[in-house]
This record gives C-alpha cells, sequence and structure tokens, in this order.
C-alpha cells in the first residue's frame, strides 16, 4: 500500500485495527460499546533524530497507548500519527 503521507522525525503514521464485533462467545458487540483498538499496523515511518532513530517499519503489528498520537482522515481512511516513544511493543 503506498501513502503520500511522510511524516517527520521520530513520529509514524498507523493504520488502526478494526474495533472487535463480536465477544470471544459470540456475543456481537454494538457500535455504541466498541472500544478503541490499542493496536495497528505501522504505514509510514520518519527518518528519525540524532538521539532517537526510528526502531519500527513499514508493516510492524503495534501496541499503543489508550491517548497517543492524532487522528486524521486521508482519502476515506482513518489513521494515528504519533511519537514513536508512543509505541509500547511490536507484536
Amino acid at each position: 500500500m503506498s501513502i503520500n503521507i511522510k511524516p517527520l522525525a521520530d513520529r509514524v503514521l498507523i493504520e488502526p485495527s478494526p474495533a472487535e464485533t463480536t465477544t470471544a462467545s459470540g456475543l456481537i458487540i454494538p457500535d455504541s460499546a466498541k472500544e478503541k483498538p490499542l493496536k495497528g499496523t505501522v504505514v509510514a515511518v520518519g527518518n528519525g533524530t540524532n538521539d532517537n532513530p526510528i526502531t519500527v517499519k513499514v508493516g510492524d503489528q503495534v501496541l499503543y497507548g489508550k491517548y497517543a498520537g492524532t487522528e486524521l482522515n486521508y482519502e476515506g481512511t482513518d489513521y494515528l500519527i504519533m511519537r514513536e516513544s508512543d509505541i509500547f511493543a511490536i507484536i
């Protein structure tokens, strides 16, 4: 997938995973009760800084904080742009 957004410095662009629609037991979760996903796929990365080189790469599945990043909508798709330090783990 090619996107025309290039994050600057130590920022990364993430496409959040879709929210779960059913529980493990098969119950359907209504839209009003769905939780914001806390994982996603890295779509683009910045060049890093001298003090903080980028360790994630495009295609990595990552976990991030509940209030991390800034939401943006580009060409009908929702993304989050955040500092790499807001990412907790690569899964």
